[in-house]
């Protein structure tokens, strides 16, 4: 049975100038789809392009170029007032640091039932009021805190606090960007769960940004790895973690710690650096095996397949 795509990105591209002359690529011609009831994550280090990309999808930046389509529908078509409010329903945004996308001086209620006023789903006060506190105790909170101001929780707090805002309008689909890297080590599973325990509640699709490999393999079906605004591997978690074909997936994972000392002790860290690569021809994204796809020239493609045969 095929799934349903819920997002589809082709060859999209979001460019900042700099100056009168200097362009930044952040994110340079990806494409990529997302299914329904999936997580797919998004990896990188810092600056690569991965929460431009989702910012981009979301509308907040508008696309240089390439399309978003969500349910069949242009995301960046021009749109009324009235359609644009209907996808901001659809489509909800998990911020990285909750501490600064939360409004300090509104109370959790009036910050969670904020998408509830503007899309007038409460039908009186107390409806509304009964709302809010139920997505409260949904992300494990207390009623009783409805009526405190974000000052008063913890880091983990406040993010359980964004994570009920985004599903105080029902949506299908949440972009978390990079929702867990404010917080401590301690904390930061207690939320992933909490997020997939959301998903198999109410059926959501997650596009989950991070810089932590691990976590990702931990929530994500399946990973998309991005470099300097380009998209170079994608494929399902396992896969993706058991045959890292491209050099900069491997350096990534090769930087991930296990609780072994052993292991450890003889750990190398593998240093990825462009210009040893194939230089001959302009690398392009190319499907290695089924639903295996790196970004790679033609003869670097012979090498991939000829590697995976060997595994």
């Amino acid at each position: 049975m095929e799934q349903e795509k819920v997002l589809e990105v082709k060859n999209l591209q979001k460019h900042f100038k700099l100056g009168r002359s200097n362009i930044v690529k952040a994110v340079n011609d990806i494409s990529f789809d997302i299914y329904k009831g999936e997580t797919f994550g998004l990896v990188g280090e810092s600056g690569c392009g991965k929460s431009t990309t989702g910012r981009t999808i979301i509308r907040l930046h508008d696309a240089t170029g390439g399309q978003v389509v969500f349910n069949n529908e242009n995301v960046h078509g021009k749109k009324s007032k009235k359609d644009l409010l209907k996808l901001n329903r659809k489509m909800q945004m998990i911020f990285q640091d909750p501490s600064s996308s939360l409004n300090p001086k509104m109370t959790v209620m009036d910050i969670v039932a904020e998408g509830i006023d503007i899309h007038n789903l409460a039908k009186s006060e107390s409806d509304r009021k009964m709302r809010v506190e139920e997505l409260l105790e949904t992300v494990g909170l207390n009623r009783e805190h409805a009526t405190r101001f974000p000052h008063e929780f913890s880091g983990g707090q406040r993010q359980r606090i964004g994570i009920a805002r985004a599903l105080a309008v029902e949506p299908e689909f949440i972009i978390a960007d990079e929702p867990i890297s404010a917080l401590d080590v301690s904390i930061q599973a207690q939320v992933v769960n909490l997020l997939k325990k959301l998903q198999r509640d109410y059926g959501l699709t997650f596009l989950f940004i991070a810089h932590d490999l691990s976590m990702v393999k931990y929530i994500s079906d399946r990973i998309g790895v991005m470099y300097f605004g380009n998209m170079v591997e994608l494929a399902e978690s396992d896969e993706l973690y058991n045959n890292p074909l491209h050099p900069y997936t491997q350096s990534l994972l090769s930087a991930i710690p296990l609780p072994d000392p052993d292991y450890e002790r003889y750990r190398k860290r593998m240093a990825y650096d462009p210009a040893e690569h194939d230089t001959s021809e302009e690398p392009v994204f190319r499907e290695v095996k089924q639903d295996h796809w790196v970004r790679c020239t033609t003869k670097e493609f012979e090498q991939y397949k000829k590697q995976l045969e060997k595994n």
